[in-house]
């Protein structure tokens, strides 16, 4: 039996958190020895729940042929935490999928500037016609669009990205062979890929979809929440992105839109506004050089804008400019000393420190510069502006409390 049988069988045991899985693999070696591995073995070595230990009793390998038999008839990709081709972003999250279920063509997302569009099911035609415009903007821009693909916003998104000819990867929360969206999941298969954790004609609860969110949010390197009431999915899949460290963004709604609540909350809380794609993007040009292009052209069907209004005189209206309004002084900021700090610091923190570039350093940069995992970068954080060192900014951007006179010990870190 080859080792991908191992990878599948462990994959759908669906009461086993994705963590404990992976914890699973790193203390046995591999899926084959999970596989064979006692209940006292289990007991040992990992803190598994009662129906955990149960699921990894059923060594039952008829749905797991029945699934590899699919895969392979469908064409459907199974790739696992030890893959290259496994996407590196969505690996450094606390709990990533140990095998993705894959149809049609990964992007080289870590490559790119990913961008999750979600929102209410039961959006309003102006949620639906701004959820288009941003999917079609973020591919047209360079950008790559993730999607639940549900109905509503989610759908909405993926459809403005398609019809710009633009890659588009939905995430689902079924099982891979599953047409949940009908046409529009082929659709996404045929010019991009739909990615599952969940094998074929695997039975999943409701949960699923809260799981999904997880891998959505892990993919993106940031979340555009479009339109969304209270208690809305859409939410807590911004707190999955923000746990992660990935950029939220809201798109602004009438004040007085139930629609919009939650969206409009977000904002309140923190959450970046934009009203168009380049809000986004712009903020990964560093990141992603010469991918990402400022100037794009209107899709073929875009109407033309309207000429200005005109008065009786035949000239058109100007508005006069609006008088400047005066503004409180902003206050100084409380620094640290900074030197005093550093002989205190763990290497872990030092490090992340020196990955800190005035006035603001996005928090994927000081991943990707520190090479430390993503939960303990943002754990440290925390610690940091605890005590003073670091300030957030907003959209999870950071900055250091230092003085003038202590830049040069920074500089010195790096």
């Amino acid at each position: 039996m080859s080792q991908l049988q191992y990878w599948v069988w462990l994959s759908m045991r669906f009461g086993v958190r994705p963590k404990m899985k992976l914890a699973l693999v790193e203390h046995f070696g591999t899926p084959r020895d999970v596989y064979f591995a006692t209940e006292a073995d289990y007991r040992v070595r990992v803190p598994l729940r009662p129906e955990e230990l149960r699921q990894l009793q059923d060594k039952d390998l008829k749905d797991v042929n029945r699934a590899l038999a699919i895969c392979d008839r469908e064409h459907i990709r199974i790739l696992t935490v030890q893959d290259a081709a496994y996407p590196q972003r969505l690996l450094q999250i606390y709990d990533p999928p140990l095998v993705l279920y894959v149809r049609g063509t990964l992007p080289q997302l870590d490559d790119r500037a990913a961008v999750a569009v979600v929102g209410t099911r039961s959006a309003t035609p102006y949620g639906m016609r701004t959820a288009r415009k941003f999917g079609s903007e973020i591919v047209r821009h360079g950008g790559i669009l993730l999607s639940g693909l549900t109905a509503g916003i989610d759908r909405s998104a993926a459809e403005g990205a398609l019809h710009a000819g633009g890659i588009c990867v939905g995430v689902s929360g079924t099982a891979i062979n599953l047409d949940f969206a009908g046409a529009c999941t082929r659709e996404v298969a045929r010019c991009g890929a739909v990615v599952s954790e969940f094998a074929p004609n695997m039975s999943v609860t409701r949960f699923g979809f809260r799981l999904r969110n997880r891998i959505t949010s892990g993919l993106a390197v940031a979340t555009v929440v479009v339109e969304a009431p209270e208690k809305s999915g859409a939410l807590l899949f911004a707190d999955d992105a923000v746990t992660q460290g990935r950029e939220v963004f809201a798109v602004p709604g009438n004040a007085d839109s139930r629609a919009s609540a939650g969206s409009n909350a977000l904002l309140k809380d923190g959450a970046r506004p934009a009203t168009c794609a380049w809000d986004v993007l712009s903020d990964f040009r560093r990141m992603f050089p010469g991918t990402l292009h400022e100037n794009i052209a209107p899709e073929p069907d875009t109407p033309a804008p309207e000429p200005p209004p005109e008065t009786g005189s035949g000239f058109a209206q100007v508005r006069r400019p609006v008088a400047e309004k005066r503004i409180d002084k902003p206050q100084p900021e409380a620094y640290i000393d900074l030197e005093a700090q550093l002989k205190s610091l763990t290497t872990e923190q030092l490090q992340i420190v020196a990955a800190i570039d005035a006035p603001g350093t996005q928090v994927d940069l000081i991943i990707e510069k520190t090479q430390l995992p993503a939960s303990k970068v943002l754990a440290e954080l925390t610690v940091l502006q605890i005590r003073g060192v670091v300030r957030q900014e907003p959209g999870k951007r950071f900055s250091l409390n230092i003085r003038a006179g202590t830049a040069q010990n920074h500089k010195e870190l790096e």
